[in-house]
């Protein structure tokens, strides 16, 4: 007789528990075990408990290949789903095997666990596992299948609403909660102060700072007070919601006719123009992909999207300035420089308008497009490709957690015709356009943070918070997955064959980059250092990258002057004719401002649920090594978090976005 010992761990979500008849069956290379039920004295399989069985065979199993799990009605108890975490099978011999499984389970599902170390698909060798993995991929592929969401931008997941989703990758009831309160919370007190739905006009800019007089944080309310400020306009090009878009200007555009004469009362006594742009103190933001792109149209007529270009100056206080804005590309009468020195408004309308434009380039390129959507693509793609034995799939998971159920949902409600984002400037067909173009110029080298500083110039620019953090945020990333990799692929030869990482790639060159081979995106995996580089850049992507263009949007978003999605009133074309009433009408009603708000209230809020990145609560690797690995990743991740916090005692405009405790482990808001 031998006896095989039996833990059964039940998940601590709510309602992860079961009353139902549970039975498994054991199946190994020596045969297989009677089916029997899971049921000791008392109650069985309770939320976050976890359950010993003894299981009795006439002779041993031999080595173990599955773990068969069915889920039957006891008597008349209405339908529950039970959420098998994960089964510690003890062999006669003394071995102990995990079974992960985490994912809920229904009555009268039958189920099939695999164990044991990670294999990749080539190293299975006992014909019930390469049955199973074969049947296992058939029907993931069924199951997760790829849609087009628009023309021109990467392809979306087939499911048209969250309630489709298979439940193991839908928001917890914890999440939902959460996200119900915050709605309910902005719905009653900006109902309360009866705004929602009015077509007035600001009356001043102080009154705008009425709207969050109950929501606030230490950024948001130093950018209410120091938004008209040049250097704090500077300090959000490069430690603000969109860091990817200035770079260094070696030589002005021809279509950006700065003289001499213009600029020189802002730079340093005695210096030129030419002089600060060889000293490499010379930055740009050139927002030239916007150029035609039709506005929305809002009350009958079209709005006004500018194409600006915006000069800076790194001065010699450190300081990075704005000194010549031009908002539309091509230079004319109609199209003056504006100054610093200029009239109050007419700087800070010309400031706006270089800010409207760049909050669409964040929402839509910088945020949906290059983190969520290609987020989608990562996840839909290891989802259709791996195994759940994967290696691959085993360290990436974690990192797609809650992306499908989070877009699915976002997608009507913030992105669709009538999503928050459509009464923006360039609505809805605008910036599917912008994103359209946008992925059409996407390179792979774009994505890996050290060679996008390096392209931009921007190594040396000094109180670059985000360059600084991300930078050892993709050092810490890049030497867990080293490790990783390295330790299941040993050498290139197995990269070759693995014909599931191959089909991952490919599905992603496909679906996520239309096969775009001008991206230098790879369509193929030859070596060792390629795999590490690209899931370096995944994980980055969908942890910290994320953070950078998402946590801070009620910081800055919720001072609408200092930035926003919708202006009313068309660009100035002259100088003088502008005034504090011109800057009231040109900004949003109080019920656009309002709808705006109320989406970054929502965006940026952190959930109780929220799993910090490099924590995996869930235990899916069986072997001593990866598992230290994790471990080492952990320490490094708080470590540098403790840097964050002491670096920030000395600043004046803390920077924490990139702090790892405040970077959630996958994108899910």
């Amino acid at each position: 007789m031998a006896e095989y010992k039996l833990e059964v761990t039940t998940g601590e979500r709510f309602l992860s528990g079961t009353n139902d008849h549970v039975y498994v069956t054991i199946f190994g290379t020596g045969g297989q075990s009677e089916r029997t039920e899971l049921d000791n004295f008392g109650f069985d399989h309770v939320t976050g408990t976890t359950g010993t069985y003894t299981l009795s065979t006439n002779l041993s199993l031999g080595k173990l290949l599955l773990i068969k799990v069915e889920k039957s009605r006891f008597c008349y108890l209405p339908e529950d789903e039970w959420y098998l975490s994960k089964i510690v099978v003890t062999t006669p011999e003394g071995e102990a095997i995990l079974f992960p499984y985490y994912r809920w389970i229904s009555r009268g599902e039958l189920v099939e666990l695999r164990g044991g170390k990670a294999l990749k698909g080539f190293e299975d060798d006992h014909p019930v596992l390469i049955e199973h993995r074969e049947k296992e991929l058939r029907l993931k592929k069924r199951l997760y299948r790829w849609s087009i969401f628009a023309e021109g931008l990467p392809h979306i997941t087939h499911f048209n609403n969250v309630l489709e989703l298979p439940a193991e990758i839908r928001f917890s009831y914890t999440r939902d909660g959460n996200i119900a309160k915050v709605k309910l919370d902005t719905f009653i007190n900006l109902h309360h102060k009866e705004m929602v739905g009015s077509t007035k006009t600001w009356e001043s800019i102080e009154k705008m700072k009425e709207i969050f007089q109950w929501r606030k944080t230490t950024m948001s309310e130093y950018v209410s007070e120091h938004w008209k400020e040049d250097d704090f306009y500077g300090f959000q090009f490069l430690n603000g919601l969109n860091p990817k878009v200035i770079k260094r200007c070696s030589e002005l555009p021809p279509n950006f006719p700065v003289t001499e004469e213009m600029v020189k009362p802002f730079l340093e006594e005695g210096s030129s123009l030419q002089e600060e742009v060889k000293k490499g103190n010379i930055f740009l933001s050139d927002q030239k992909k916007m150029e035609g792109i039709p506005p929305r149209a809002y009350n009958g007529k079209p709005l006004h999207v500018t194409a600006g270009l915006c000069l800076l100056y790194l001065n010699p206080e450190n300081k990075l300035m704005p000194i010549a804005i031009q908002l539309h590309q091509q230079p004319s009468e109609q199209n003056p420089i504006f100054l610093p020195s200029d009239s109050e408004t007419d700087w800070l309308l010309a400031k706006m308008f270089i800010k409207n434009v760049d909050s669409m380039d964040h929402e839509a390129v910088q945020h949906l497009m290059k983190t969520h959507f290609l987020a989608e693509v990562y996840t839909v793609a290891a989802l259709r490709s791996f195994s759940g034995i994967h290696p691959l799939y085993k360290l990436l998971i974690p990192h797609f957690q809650y992306t499908l159920f989070i877009n699915t949902d976002g997608r009507p409600t913030l992105f669709g015709p009538d999503g928050a984002l459509s009464i923006s400037s360039l609505g809805y067909d605008g910036l599917t356009e912008l994103m359209r173009r946008a992925l059409s110029e996407t390179t792979y080298s774009s994505l890996c943070l050290p060679e996008d500083i390096t392209a931009r110039g921007l190594e040396s620019i000094p109180n670059f918070y985000y360059r600084d953090d991300g930078l050892k945020l993709w050092d810490i990333i890049n030497s867990f997955v080293k490790a990783v990799v390295e330790y299941y692929y040993p050498s290139d030869s197995e990269v070759r064959k693995d014909n599931e990482l191959q089909e991952w790639i490919s599905e992603i060159f496909t679906h996520g980059f239309l096969g775009n081979k001008a991206s230098g995106f790879p369509e193929s995996f030859h070596t060792v250092e390629e795999v590490i580089k690209f899931i370096t850049m995944v994980i980055f992507t969908v942890t910290v990258q994320h953070a950078a263009v998402n946590n801070g949007q009620f910081d800055y978003y919720s001072c609408v002057p200092n930035i926003s999605l919708l202006l009313r009133k068309p660009p100035p074309t002259t100088k003088g004719q502008s005034s504090m009433e011109t800057i009231l009408e040109t900004l949003p009603n109080v019920g656009e401002t309002v709808n705006f708000e109320a989406m970054v209230c929502l965006l940026s809020e952190t959930y109780s649920d929220m799993v910090p990145m490099g924590s995996y609560p869930d235990e899916r690797f069986q072997e001593p090594a990866p598992k230290q690995m994790i471990k080492e990743f952990q320490a490094e991740l708080s470590n540098f978090s403790e840097a964050i916090a002491t670096r920030n005692l000395l600043l004046k405009i803390p920077y924490s976005y990139l702090d790892p405790a405040h970077i959630e482990n996958s994108i899910a808001i």
